[in-house]
């Protein structure tokens, strides 16, 4: 039985072989929130999948966001977290906690477990110091009218010379959703928005957001809904349907203007399916949803 075991492992690495060879040297950036976050044991298992593909040959970049974390500090401060349209209201007190913890809880606690656990040269990348964007506005469903958010941005400019700079060193670059206008003022940038332009202008092979659902469902009580493969024509009808509603539709917005742009495919996958990552990777089935 022992023998068995072994020799299924081994026949587990020979089917991944033609991934391995496809792959080999693309770039895979790797998206994922608070939700994947909180879960201690589930994030360490994420980072050894991501620690595995650089191992591999692939080339991994990882933008993180940290919402949970994020409200619960606002909370000790009796700061009420406010959501419009899906997007965070960033006020000037919000900003620094955001700033705060992004840098010094969440990103130096990836960077330390893909270092230290999982033996990668990971690197902190601030997205103040790479990503330059412009403040942005979003507008009430009902009315029209504009609404103000504070400072939040979208990402205009991407300093992709560092970032080939660091893979080329055979490093893991660990980016902030944060970024800076001309001014120097830092703005709070939507994650997923930020990694489908990190991922445009990089010209990634796949776009990977793990997340804490199993992708797109026609009914969110019913996994057994789930969309397998979404055309961008499509997203707009969905959207008027309510399928795709709140912080889903950024998503998948940017997601097509990322395809559009250039990036191969985007995947949503549920993050706490064990090894979820290497499914998606390596097999032709997948799982979750992909953009096409």
């Amino acid at each position: 039985m022992k023998m068995e075991k072994i020799i299924a492992k081994a026949g587990v690495l020979v089917e991944a072989l033609p991934y391995i060879q496809q792959f080999n040297r693309k770039v895979i950036l790797v998206k994922f929130g608070g939700s994947v976050i909180d879960d201690e044991n589930l994030m360490h298992s994420i980072l050894r999948d991501i620690a595995f593909m650089a191992a591999a040959g692939m080339q991994p970049v990882i933008v993180h966001g940290g919402g949970k974390a994020i409200n619960a500090e606002l909370k000790t401060m009796s700061i009420e977290p406010q959501f419009i349209n899906g997007l965070r209201y960033t006020c000037d007190r919000t900003i620094k906690v955001v700033d705060r913890v992004l840098h010094k809880v969440i990103n130096a606690s990836l960077v330390r477990f893909l270092r230290r656990e999982c033996g990668t040269d990971a690197v902190a990348v601030s997205g103040k110091n790479i990503l330059r964007c412009e403040r942005i506005t979003t507008t009430d469903k009902d009315s029209g009218k504009e609404l103000d958010l504070g400072f939040v941005g979208k990402v205009v400019n991407v300093d992709t010379p560092q970032l080939d700079w660091i893979l080329k060193r055979r490093q893991i670059p660990v980016i902030t959703p944060l970024a800076c206008d001309q001014n120097g003022q830092i703005f709070n940038i939507n994650a997923d928005m930020a990694a489908c332009v990190i991922a445009t202008q990089m010209k990634v092979c796949k776009l990977v957001f793990l997340s804490d659902v199993p992708g797109v469902l026609k009914n969110p009580a019913d996994p057994s809904t789930l969309i397998s493969t979404i055309h961008c024509r499509d997203i707009a009808g969905l959207a008027e349907q309510g399928i795709i509603s709140g912080g889903m539709l950024p998503k998948l917005h940017s997601a097509a203007e990322a395809i559009a742009a250039g990036v191969e495919k985007v995947h949503l996958i549920d993050g706490h399916l064990q090894h979820a990552l290497l499914l998606e990777i390596f097999t032709d089935q997948g799982i979750g949803t992909q953009i096409v």
